[in-house]
């Protein structure tokens, strides 16, 4: 492999839209680690390759597939929930391909249901992978963009911010939306710091999309099976940002739809149906609030709890 090859890490990359990005990175030439919990033998795999939305698919597997099809992938296991364990992912890849130019942070914990319903310890599993594995998967990632020279591309799987996604969901919704606010604020970082070629990036889809997710779901449903999305457009949505400027897509929070359509030109999105000839519904809205205030850089004095700590010392 040439150590001048861009490479890539997803974390979060062994079923469904996880799996999809790391295989559609490796055919646009990066060297991708595929980085998840679960891990497999994939040598007796069969049939090979598996469903990619079973248990049967993982980081093992997506690797097998990757090198079968003549890109380079590694396989890295991590539980997103020990900060030290990301912290060993990214010296690995580093140790392995020389650099990392791209993080994707895809791992997530799912449960849709009221706050009445949700057990606390159901929330704070959803807190630990959601929001706190990708907090501590951005700090393991910004000493290498600095050796970089500030250069890298962070690509996050999280929603726009509105009320209605809040409902039947609150739980959750405090996660992911969680997630969107990093996007948010790393990104004014990165515009204070002068860090031009930075860019951090959030994505959702706009349709539901086929993946491990829905699969428990729409599986024996063929009517509902009509409103699924290929993952291919997860995937395409996310390499167009990361060829497009930094300026462009940094602290945007969008769906992949909605990217391809304003930033790509796409008007006809009929391949990526599930079902040829059928057009999924739509489940985000079709206009977002602007989270921007008049005042928005008015920010008074601003306080840094740094630098405060060290007056004190």
């Amino acid at each position: 492999m040439t150590p001048t090859k861009l490479t890539a890490l997803v974390i979060g990359a062994s079923r469904g839209i996880g799996r999809q990005i790391a295989v559609d990175l490796a055919k646009n030439g990066y060297s991708v680690v595929v980085a998840a919990k679960t891990t497999s033998n994939a040598a007796t795999t069969d049939p090979f390759p598996p469903n990619p939305n079973s248990p049967a698919s993982t980081i093992n597997t997506v690797e097998r597939e990757i090198r079968e099809s003549g890109g380079n992938a590694t396989a890295i296991p991590v539980d997103v929930r020990d900060p030290s364990q990301i912290e060993n992912l990214v010296k690995e890849t580093v140790r392995i391909y020389g650099r990392l130019d791209v993080l994707v942070y895809n791992s997530g914990a799912i449960w849709w249901s009221s706050v009445e319903k949700t057990p606390t310890k159901r929330f704070q599993l959803m807190q630990r992978i959601n929001p706190e594995g990708l907090y501590a998967s951005v700090q393991a990632a910004l000493p290498v963009f600095e050796k970089n020279g500030w250069k890298g591309r962070v690509i996050v799987v999280s929603p726009p911010i509105y009320s209605r996604f809040f409902r039947g969901k609150t739980a959750y919704a405090m996660g992911k939306v969680g997630m969107s606010v990093l996007t948010k604020g790393l990104a004014m970082d990165f515009v204070r710091q002068g860090r031009e070629d930075m860019a951090i990036t959030s994505i959702w889809p706009a349709a539901s999309i086929e993946s491990a997710a829905t699969e428990m779901t729409f599986s024996n449903n063929d009517r509902m099976k009509k409103d699924l999305r290929k993952p291919t457009i997860f995937s395409d949505a996310i390499i167009s940002m990361l060829k497009a400027p930094a300026e462009t897509v940094n602290g945007l929070l969008e769906t992949d739809e909605d990217f391809l359509r304003k930033y790509c030109g796409v008007t006809d999105f009929s391949r990526y149906s599930l079902v040829p000839g059928t057009t999924p519904r739509r489940i985000m809205p079709a206009e977002f609030p602007v989270l921007e205030v008049v005042e928005q850089d008015d920010e008074g004095t601003r306080i840094d709890s740094t630098k405060l700590r060290k007056s004190k010392l």
